[in-house]
Formats: C-alpha cells, structure tokens, sequence
C-alpha cells in the first residue's frame, strides 16, 4: 500500500488530470494508462512539483525536473510519438512524472536510489525500440557506483497484472555523482543500487541445493516416522511424539515444496492450490517448532506440577489448528483477491528466473509468514539460551566430571541438536536482506533444506540413547560399601526396580 504521503501524489494526478480518475490511480497501471490520455494542458501549465509536461514536434527535448532528475528524449522518440499517435503536424505532449517508489511493489529486496521512480510519456501510445536512446539522469545521493538502471514492465497473468523490475533494453553509465541511464523505450525508470537479487550461478546453486536438501529431507524424515511406528509401544514420551510430529510436518513441507516447484506452470488453479498447501505445512513446521520450545520450558522452568491431561492431543490441535485456521482465510480472501498463485523472484533479462506456488501479496506473506516466523524464533531463541544456562549451572555444580573434553563435546552436540528441533536456522530468513545477505541465502538454504537430515540424526541419537539406558538397566549394577573392615554387596538397579 503507498505510503501516505503518496495521498497527495494521487490528489496531485486529479488536479493533474482535470478529472476525478486521480482518486482511482492507485496503482501504476491506471496512472499509465490515464497519463497518456492527458491533453488538458491549461490545467498542466508549467513544471509543477513531481510533474512535468512540455509541447514537443520533431526536434529533441529536454526536461529538468525541479527534484534534480533530466529526462532526454530524441528526436526520433519525439517524430515515433506523433506518427504512431496519427498526428502528424501537431504538437504532442512529453509528460515526466515523480512517483514514490511505494507504488511499485515487487519481490526484490534491492533500494531505489532517492525513493523515487521516474514515469516517461510521449502522447498515448507506447514508444519503444529505438536506435537513439532516451537518456534520464539520476543523482547519486548514496555515493554508490553499484546501481542498475531498470524500468518497470508488467505481465498479465491469469487476469491479473504483476510487474517486476528489468534492465532489458536499459544501459548504465555513471558520471561524476550522477547515474545517466540510455534505455531504448519510455516507460517507468529507475536506478536500484545494491541489487539484492543474486546472479543467475547463484540462483541455480541455491536451486540445485534445495531439492538436493529436501529430497534427502523427505527420505530421511520418512525413517524417522517408520523407526517410531516400528518402535511405538517402546517410545511414548511426549518429548518423542513431538519430535515424531516435527518431523511429519517436515516431510509434508519438503514435498509441498517441490511440487509447487515443478507444477507451478500447470494452471492457476493448479498453483492456487499447490500455494495453499505449502502456506499450511510451512506455518505447521513453524508451530510445531514452537511447541518444541514450549515442551523444553515445560521440562526446565516448570519443573514439577507439569501434568497435563491429553497433553499430546491439545498441543496436536493447537499446532495444526493455526495453520488450518490461517490459509482458509487467506483461501476465502484469495476468492476475491489473488492471494495465492505463480511467484517469480530472480527475475532480471539474461538470468535465471525460479517460479513457486506461493503468496502472491506481501501483506499476506509479511503478516502470516514473516511475522509468525519472527515471534517463533524470538520465543525459542529465548528457550535456547534458558538450556545454555541450564547446562552452565548444572557443569558447575558437578565437580566429579573428569572428561572435560568428552564432556563439552557432548554439550555440543546436544545444543546442535536442539538447534535444528527448534528451528533456529530459520532466523537466517531475517538476515538475507543485510549487506552478507549472499552467504546467508546459502546458510539458509543448506540448513533448512537438510533440516530433515538434521533431525533424523538427532532421534537416532535419543533412540541410541534410550536403548542403551535400557540395557544398562536391565543389567543392574553392584554398589559396594565399607562398614566396620566387613565387606556389605548391595545389589540394585539403576531405575530404581528391585
């Protein structure tokens, strides 16, 4: 949603325009569209704030906008204009408009230099394909030589408009501390610096990594549910169950995933359907991360009175619940709103472009995902430095530990294992948007698409564990005492049994 700021910009489109369409003009397809059908030049008079407009016919012309942009066109634009509009002999207008660059949403992460996006008009048809470029000048407010000029060009898709930003047909130059930008059509113009999309062998590594990481996730997340169906009379401890139903949610979302990967161009229903269900896994692994935290304080804080009747089953509801709840909103709204659909990222000419069924609007994403995530990792976060705290106190205390080395191995190892069941990985999510944020896409990536693998080692290693506590135990064990120069041999068990 334009920010409110940009109230005034839509106002400014009514004055603009001399009729009440500027109320509707909010988005950048409807401003296009009734820019280039202006011709009440009374009321466009002049160079007015974040507007422009000149009578140009046959001969090059320059703007200079009073917020320091110039827009050049050429005389081959200005004669292109006129015959294509079928008004040869008349003046046509060369219209130059400032927007913020609030209105064009899209799934990159990279910055538009100066907040602002430049709209760049000859009379009312599109003027594209020319041998002499129009030239736009942008200032270099961030002293950055690393920026791209690109425009925004739109698709139609399944009835619906998505635009993206794209350097095709744009060339970059910089000139002093100014970027001169030689695009060979008019359109919306901007400059980004530090283009946070990665460059086409990153795209198709991160790819190659991610169904690499969860094919094997799926296999491996697969053992783990048959070892516990072979195992269950042995193994029903809450903790275990939780960790059975993680790994559940894992292996539905790692399918999910690559089919809404390879499936994504079979159809909008098709895709809106793959994208609701890869929303539902992906907010049940979320929450059943959350359970594992909530579990872990129930164990640590809240050490006695932790009974809870049907324990498993409330937290089984709550865990599926939510996510449930959630994506039949976010499906009721999508009946009137694309909510789920095709999601391109990686999307420059020349480089790769990966498509997913997913969330086609960033509020829903921001909202449902982001900010689920985010609560998520804060609260287990907070549950894994209570464990660390836990441990610090427990090693300090016990004084008889001889193998320090052996013994901090094993801590480590726990921590680990108690990263991936809390899903502490995740929260590289949040740093792919840093300057680093390339070797965190790969962290991302690498850790949360073999998070399945992850956890298989991880129960292997309890289910080790336990059997050999059990063996152990059921060997007994021999304490011996000293009274009195008489020699007393109790014989006992480790669990207590006689």
């Amino acid at each position: 949603m334009p920010a409110w700021k940009d109230v005034g910009t839509v106002l400014g489109l009514m004055c603009l325009l001399g009729t009440t369409w500027g109320l509707i003009c909010y988005n950048v397809l409807c401003i296009e569209r009734y820019m280039r059908k202006c011709r009440n030049i009374g009321r466009l008079f002049g160079v007015k704030p974040g507007y422009g407009i000149q009578k140009v016919s046959y001969s090059n012309a320059t703007m200079n906008m009073t917020e320091g942009y110039i827009v050049h066109i050429p005389s081959e634009a200005v004669q292109k204009g006129i015959n294509e509009n079928g008004e040869i002999g008349k003046d046509m207008n060369f219209i130059v408009l400032v927007l913020n660059k609030t209105f064009f949403t899209t799934n990159s992460v990279s910055d538009v230099i100066g907040e602002n996006v430049l709209g760049v008009w000859l009379g009312t048809t599109e003027v594209r394909n020319l041998s002499e470029p129009v030239q736009l000048k942008f200032k270099n407010t961030n002293q950055t030589e690393n920026g791209v000029c690109v425009y925004w060009h739109l698709e139609k898709t399944g009835g619906q408009y998505s635009g993206n930003w794209s350097k095709e047909g744009c060339s970059t130059r910089v000139q002093n501390d100014t970027f001169v930008c030689s695009c060979n059509h008019l359109s919306f113009f901007a400059v980004l610096i530090n283009p946070k999309i990665p460059e086409e062998i990153h795209i198709v590594n991160l790819s190659y990594i991610s169904y690499v990481g969860s094919a094997l996730s799926i296999v491996f997340a697969g053992l783990v549910i048959v070892i516990f169906i072979c195992q269950r009379k042995k193994q029903s401890e809450n903790s275990v169950m939780i960790h059975v139903q993680l790994t559940g949610s894992l292996f539905l979302l790692h399918i999910s995933f690559l089919c809404s990967v390879w499936f994504s161009d079979r159809g909008d229903e098709v895709c809106l359907s793959l994208g609701l269900i890869l929303h539902w896994c992906l907010l049940a692994t979320f929450s059943w991360m959350a359970i594992e935290g909530f579990h872990l304080y129930l164990l640590l804080v809240r050490v006695f009175n932790i009974y809870i009747k049907r324990y498993t089953l409330k937290l089984s509801l709550v865990a599926w619940g939510v996510p449930t709840v959630t994506v039949v909103i976010c499906g009721i709204i999508s009946k009137h709103t694309s909510v789920y659909g095709k999601y391109s990222f990686g999307k420059y000419p020349n480089s790769t472009s990966t498509s997913i069924c997913w969330l086609t609007t960033q509020t829903a994403s921001f909202i449902t995902v982001n900010g689920y995530l985010g609560l998520v990792m804060i609260f287990n976060t907070i549950m894994l430095g209570v464990v660390l705290v836990k441990m610090r106190q427990l090693r300090s205390q016990d004084v008889r530990i001889k193998d320090n080395k052996r013994r901090v191995w094993k801590d480590w190892v726990s921590l680990l294992g108690l990263c991936g069941v809390l899903g502490i990985p995740w929260s590289l999510a949040f740093f792919t948007h840093a300057p680093l944020n390339l070797p965190a896409l790969y962290m991302f990536t690498i850790l949360n698409s073999f998070q399945g693998v992850f956890i298989f080692l991880w129960f292997l290693t309890l289910t080790c564990k336990a059997r050999e506590e059990e063996y152990v135990s059921s060997k007994g064990t021999i304490h011996v005492s000293f009274q009195s120069n008489e020699e007393h041999v109790t014989t006992g068990f480790v669990n207590g049994k006689n």
